[in-house]
């Protein structure tokens, strides 16, 4: 199962929630950062249906599979 990290960060003058290399909109606060990162991080543990989907990886090749809408990662919220 994967494990998916949302950091709460200094942003732009502001507070952010990052994952991996990706930040999120600015928020004012480090609470308003924080919340925000803990509505996603809930959000992407919901079970959902099962899809075909297609992603693109590093070296630009196309793959397809099919997504089970049970299979969720685990996620947390630090800083």
């Amino acid at each position: 199962m994967a494990n998916v990290h949302y950091r709460i960060v200094e942003h732009e003058g502001g507070w952010a929630y990052k994952v991996e290399d990706v930040f999120s909109e600015r928020y004012a606060t480090h609470d308003e950062a924080r919340k925000a990162a803990e509505r996603a991080a809930a959000g992407q543990m919901l079970p959902g249906a099962t899809e075909d989907i297609e992603f693109q990886d590093e070296a630009g090749d196309w793959h397809e599979e099919v997504s089970q809408g049970r299979d969720r990662p685990e996620t947390d919220v630090t800083g």
